[in-house]
Formats: C-alpha cells, sequence, structure tokens
C-alpha cells in the first residue's frame, strides 16, 4: 500500500505542497484545472522536471484527477470540453507516468426516473468517452473511474467491466450515502487501483477523525489484507490531513492489536510537516 495526500493540504500553490509533502506521503494526487475565471493549475515544463526530481528523490508517485465529468457532446462526438481538459491534463502530466488518473463520469441520466432506454444510451456514451480516454494512456489501466456520491455507484458497472480500465473506490462517498464500503472493495478486488479515505462532518472530505473506529477499522483491516495500490487521505487542508493521519495511524495499531495485518510501514508524525 502507498499512502498519500492530495496536493492541497497547504494554503499555496501545486509545488510548494508537493515539496512540502514529499518525505511524509508515497503519493500525491494532483489535483488540477483550468478555469476561465480562476486561472490555470496545469503544470508547466519546469514544475513537471521538479515534480519529477522530487519523485525520484522521495520514491514518490503521483494520481492525478482528471477536472470535469466525462462526457460526449450532445451530438454524440468528441467535442465536449471535458474531453478537451482531460487531454490537456494528461498531456501535462504523462512525463510523471501517473500511477492513475482518477475521471468521473458525468451522471446527469441518471439522476431522476430515467428509463431503461435512457440508462443504455448513458452507458453506450460513456463507454465511448472512455474509450477515447485510454487512446491517450501508455496503458488503459492508468485511467481509474471513481465513484460519486449523487448517483447508484454500481450504475457503471458494465462499463468497467467492459473496458481494460480500473476503478478508484471512493470510500468517504459511499459513507456518504449509507453504502457499504466492503461490499464495494471487495466486489471489484483487483480492479481497484486507487482508494479514497476522507472522513464525514458538516460535509465530506473532512478529517477521517470524524469516523467511528467500528465503520473506519473494517476498511482498514480490508485494506492492510488485500490491498496494493495507493490510498489516498482526500482532504484540503493541514488539519484534517494531519488528524486523518493520526486517526490512520490509530485504525492500523487497532488493526494490528487484533491481528489483522500489522501496523502501518509509513513512519508519519503528525504536525511533522508544520517544522517543513
Amino acid at each position: 500500500m502507498r499512502i498519500g495526500s492530495t496536493s492541497y493540504v497547504y494554503p499555496a500553490d501545486l509545488l510548494p505542497n508537493v515539496e512540502r509533502l514529499a518525505g511524509l506521503v508515497d503519493d500525491v494526487e494532483l489535483v488540477l484545472f483550468e478555469v476561465d475565471d480562476h486561472g490555470s493549475t496545469l503544470p508547466d515544463a519546469a514544475t513537471v522536471a521538479r515534480l519529477s526530481e522530487l519523485a525520484t528523490a522521495h520514491n514518490l508517485t503521483y494520481t492525478v484527477h482528471l477536472p470535469l465529468d466525462l462526457r460526449l457532446a450532445d451530438d454524440g462526438s468528441m467535442a465536449h470540453i471535458s474531453l478537451e481538459k482531460a487531454r490537456k491534463v494528461i498531456d501535462a502530466t504523462c512525463q510523471l507516468s501517473p500511477w492513475g488518473y482518477v475521471v468521473h463520469l458525468n451522471g446527469e441520466a441518471l439522476q431522476g426516473q430515467s428509463t431503461s432506454d435512457e440508462v443504455k444510451r448513458w452507458r453506450e456514451q460513456a463507454r465511448r468517452s472512455l474509450e477515447i480516454v485510454c487512446g491517450w494512456l501508455d496503458d488503459p489501466r492508468r485511467l481509474c473511474l471513481e465513484n460519486v456520491e449523487r448517483w447508484d455507484p454500481t450504475a457503471f458497472a458494465p462499463i468497467v467491466q467492459s473496458l481494460p480500465i480500473s476503478r478508484c473506490v471512493d470510500v468517504g462517498h459511499l459513507w456518504m450515502q449509507g453504502v457499504d464500503p466492503l461490499e464495494h472493495l471487495c466486489s471489484w478486488g483487483e480492479r481497484t487501483r486507487i482508494v479514497h479515505l476522507h472522513g464525514l462532518a458538516e460535509r465530506d472530505h473532512r478529517s477521517l477523525a470524524h469516523m467511528p473506529p467500528e465503520r473506519l477499522d473494517p476498511v482498514v483491516t480490508f485494506l492492510v489484507q488485500s490491498f496494493r495500490g495507493v490510498v489516498t487521505l482526500e482532504v484540503f487542508s493541514e488539519a484534517d490531513f494531519f488528524s486523518s493521519l493520526a486517526a490512520w495511524r490509530a485504525a492500523m495499531e487497532r488493526v494490528g492489536r487484533r491481528g489483522g495485518g500489522g501496523v502501518s510501514t509509513l513512519d508519519v508524525h503528525p504536525g511533522r510537516g508544520a517544522q517543513r
């Protein structure tokens, strides 16, 4: 297992975050966007070179979150901004050989009372959009489809089963929906390349410290025993990140005491980042 963070732990740009996190985590999820009114976080050549140096020096990997829910244009063509921006992000980061590219599907067609024909049409278009993105990658297994909290996480199962792509299982989204994460993790088994963990409070993507042991520990036990990919603590502040690390380590220790596979090999001390 590789334990990761997002690229927005500290109130700074992408590169300063990675420089401070290198040595604290095994992977950093690069959350990239390009918005007309708010600028762009796509890395330039100099930033990519520095990210590569950090990866080599600290045995660091990267996961990359694509910016928009993926879909085709209304006429069924590739002329949709989600595909355009996905291509830009992939081109900007391909030299980093990311562990995976995390993508959401656009699920508007699944919200409300969708007919069987509407679901079928959605699956056909969603499958085609994923095939297009796969063509831009050296290995389609790097494309990791994430479940979101807005619609049924099993709706895309036939699509994933028909393509050589992977899964990103977001445990926090499943908790938010009242779905048992263990059933989802077990059902996807070796197809899961990335797991997202975050707690729930007044909203999601909060510290894991908000999750009681009876909910967190079964997930940690599964991951210790069965998972060899990246586990991203998907929170977006220094306080949430370091308290999540503390909650993760406490859960690993509880699991180890119960014979669930030992404690974390990642030697991280909460608060250490504040001294970097």
